[in-house]
């Protein structure tokens, strides 16, 4: 079990409490604006995911085959930049960031062979602990469950989802090499506004925020807000108006309840059972203003007559029977708590005592929903089980007497042409949102709340589907808008939507208008694709031009592998270039690995946490021929901007070779103006460009070379010259004089790894460029450096110097395009 969580707070409504931001001055409160929420501000004020980060690049650091094959950390061939005197360095940087997610897999999701991990921000050590200890939340707040998930959590990884800050560098150590790894972290162009992360901050607050995932609002309450709702009927091929509104404001919650949909009767789930004279007991959440509260206990009546009683803060409630013997399949057994027992409180104290049994008596999951009104709420959910130890402490689980752990498989009884048609209205009717008279939401209402290959229950931070009786599909996406907002549901599944339910929450904002049309707000979009796969093409996710943020995806993968390795379509890498550059700034390892889980999330196992998940897994049946899986990954902290353009690819199989149906919603946030537009470029390798630009080097050379670009251009070979220099480099650029930073895109061999550099502008010194990528296979290498608008703005030209580090290999450049933020 994990340790040093603080039991107190028990995911009651009164526990979410947002800190309050530290005062900053106007130049800082700008800076703070334009790269986005730093450190614990990411998770305690998330209507600000609709702030758009021109000030912020995301990168990543993995294992990726640097051939481009599939070696992306099986035999630990690419899983380390560099060895220290502590072990393997995953990831290396100078100057002002932040590392937002790191994911690890090895031994089907075991950490315990990479020993320790050592995080260094600013020069100091902040975490200094054994990988599976930490990922097991045994150091203790911040680091516990859900900012940190163990390989039962993620079904085969494990993650740390921490914010780190840092304001001068960072390196990651693992103390052996580590196979499979991703770490993700946000460049800042400076310092200004960023603290260097304490690890003695146990941020309470947000822990206790993120372990509402699914079931509560995760952002700060509007005030003033109200809903608007419809009910009604939507014919095949019909469209509803569900919510219109005018003037300046924020939706901040949509809920939609389709009475035919059924749940998908497929269920992985692991629990526990205890014997005569056992119990069990745990803490939920629920609504102050309840009028009266419903728990539904999932069983297995494997076992004859499991026969308990149900207390509630100590008060009797009833008692439960599971009946006759029924060999593979869920019972769920719905208890209700009467309103004289619950009404007024913010969480309660369940306890569930042995009866009578042929055996014993199990249980694997509650759902909690409060009354509010005609309508029951989702308030949590405990999933416990030997795979749920976090959430079962965080729920203060006890139980006496344990008889068994362990994992099912079952069904839910389900009649298959029901099954059928709910899956083809999931599909099939769609949510539509028009804000400022542009539609940006068209997608799959089952896609959209987050699965999209039928009603499996999900939860993530910005969206849950409650898949017991009369659950709400709710989504917490901040929705800014201008002008005016409308919402529709579509109806294109050619089967007939009988009292539907929409409910749309806003609230008014004078400011919104303004925050949009300067540019520093984003419209939401959710943006839908569904084909099938071609060869050699990777499948897209999103293609954008304009100023953005990408916020994650729902995944709904149907592969048409017939024999043989049914899941390979998984091991697709993905691809992530941002504003033309020729290299991607992220390069994954693998589909699942994407997800955060690993090794075909463990053959199929389920789960859900605050960014990723598998909630969705069919085989031969259900409405999946062959062998499918629905996922999503949700990219909070680590979410990529944009300034000129985006494109985010996922390979389908090893080699894009692998035959699917792929569907997919992609979240973002965006503007159709760019805000990165290049104003200059410097060919080095051009007596011409050289002179225009006064370019100067010393110790240089000069030669051809032929070679290929990393990711999509890993198979077509490009030819030029570049050059190499070991002492000082300078050339003068031109930008906007209106600039508010700039950014230098050096192309270059990267034959060499761990190439270093001082870089000045105008004879002060801005920062240092590291770049600790080396490639021997692909070698050409497009990289960028941010310019600072403090050294850059109002400046129509600069004179930058690049000073080689004198201990490192030589400085390799053929061309630097200059990128000018407006």
């Amino acid at each position: 079990m994990r340790g040093r969580i603080v039991l107190a707070a028990v995911l009651g409504a009164a526990a979410f409490v947002t800190a309050p931001a530290a005062p900053a001055d106007p130049s800082t409160q700008d800076v703070l604006s334009a790269r986005g929420p730093v450190g614990w501000q990411t998770y305690r004020d998330l209507t600000a995911a609709a702030q758009l980060r021109q000030d912020s690049q995301v990168r990543q650091f993995s294992s990726y085959d640097r051939t481009g094959g599939n070696d992306d950390g099986f035999d630990n061939t690419y899983s380390c930049l560099r060895h220290s005197s502590d072990g393997c360095v995953i990831a290396e940087r100078r100057g002002a960031g932040e590392i937002d997610s790191m994911w690890f897999t090895r031994d089907y999701g075991s950490m315990v062979h990479n020993g320790r991990i050592r995080v260094e921000l600013d020069g100091r050590v902040v975490v200094d602990e054994l990988l599976q200890e930490l990922v097991d939340g045994r150091a203790g707040a911040p680091f516990v469950w859900p900012l940190v998930g163990n390989g039962d959590d993620t079904a085969g990884g494990s993650v740390i989802k921490v914010p780190m800050p840092y304001r001068e560098s960072m390196r990651v150590t693992v103390q052996k090499d580590p196979f499979f790894y991703h770490v993700t972290y946000r460049e800042f162009p400076d310092a200004r506004g960023v603290t260097t992360f304490n690890p003695r901050d146990a941020a309470q607050d947000v822990v206790n925020r993120l372990r509402g995932f699914g079931v509560r609002d995760p952002k700060p309450a509007l005030p003033g807000a109200g809903a608007q709702r419809f009910s009604g009927d939507v014919a095949p091929g019909a469209a509803a108006s569900v919510a219109s509104l005018s003037g300046s404001g924020w939706v901040s919650q949509v809920r939609v309840r389709l009475p035919e949909v059924v749940a998908s009767p497929r269920v992985g789930n692991d629990g526990r059972a205890f014997g005569a004279g056992g119990s069990s007991a745990f803490t939920v959440a629920v609504d102050r203003n309840n009028n009266g509260v419903r728990l539904t206990r999932r069983v297995d009546p494997v076992i004859a007559n499991q026969v308990a009683r149900i207390t509630v803060d100590g008060r009797e409630i009833g008692t439960v029977d599971s009946g006759p013997v029924r060999n593979g399949q869920w019972v769920d057994q719905v208890i209700d708590v009467p309103a004289a027992v619950a009404r007024g409180k913010s969480s309660l104290k369940v306890g569930v005592e042995y009866v009578s049994s042929a055996l014993d008596v199990n249980e694997f999951r509650y759902d909690v929903h409060s009354r509010l009104g005609d309508t029951w709420t989702r308030t949590d959910v405990l999933d416990l089980g030997p795979g749920h130890d976090g959430e079962e402490e965080a729920h203060g689980y006890t139980i006496r007497n344990q008889s068994w752990e362990g994992t099912r498989v079952y069904r839910y009884p389900a009649d298959p042409a029901q099954v059928t048609r709910s899956d083809a209205l999931l599909e099939g009717a769609r949510l539509r949102a028009t804000f400022d008279g542009r539609t940006t939401v068209d997608a799959p209402v089952g896609e959209f709340f987050g699965s999209g290959i039928g009603e499996y229950d999900t939860r993530t931070l910005f969206s849950s589907i409650d898949a017991t009786a009369e659950g709400w599909y709710t989504a917490w996406w901040p929705m800014p808008y201008g002008r005016s907002a409308t919402f529709e549901l579509v109806n294109g599944s050619g089967v007939p939507i009988t009292g539907a339910v929409v409910e749309v929450t806003s609230a008014r904002d004078r400011a919104v208008a303004g925050g949009l049309s300067s540019g520093r707000l984003g419209y939401f979009n959710a943006t839908h694709r569904r084909g099938d796969t071609v060869p050699d093409r990777s499948w897209n996710f999103l293609e954008a031009e304009g100023t953005g943020v990408f916020y994650g995806v729902t995944h709904s993968m149907r592969g048409n592998i017939p024999a043989g390795n049914r899941r390979n379509y998984l091991e697709g890498d993905e691809t992530v270039y941002v504003d033309g550059a020729a290299s991607p700034t992220l390069y994954g390892t693998g589909s699942e690995d994407f997800y955060e889980s690993g090794w075909y999330f463990r053959d199929g196992t389920t789960f859900v946490m605050p960014e990723a998940g598998n909630p969705a897994y069919e085989l031969d049946g259900d409405g999946c021929r062959y062998d499918c899986t629905g996922a999503y990954r949700l990219m909070v902290a680590d979410a990529v901007s944009f300034g000129a353009s985006l494109r985010f690819d996922i390979e389908h199989g090893p080699a894009d070779n692998e035959p699917a149906d792929y569907s997919s919603t992609a979240y973002w946030y965006g503007t159709t103006g760019k805000s990165l537009t290049e104003t200059d470029a410097v060919d080095a390798t051009s007596d011409e460009s050289r002179a225009a630009h006064g370019y100067e080097a010393a110790g240089e050379t000069r030669g051809p070379l032929t070679s290929t670009f990393e990711g999509r251009g890993d198979t077509t070979p490009v030819t030029r010259d570049v050059t190499t220099a070991t002492g000082e480099v300078s050339f003068t650029v031109e930008m906007a004089r209106d600039n508010k930073g700039v950014r230098l895109l050096r192309l270059g061999d990267q034959n060499a790894a761990y190439q270093r550099a001082t870089v000045l502008v105008n004879g002060k010194r801005v920062g240092e460029w590291l770049q600790p990528l080396g490639n021997t296979h692909s070698r050409w290498l497009e990289d960028s450096f941010e310019l600072p608008a403090s050294a850059t703005g109002g400046k129509s030209s600069v004179t930058v110097t690049i000073r080689p580090a004198p201990d490192g290999p030589a400085w390799s450049a053929a061309t630097y395009r200059v990128l000018s933020r407006g």
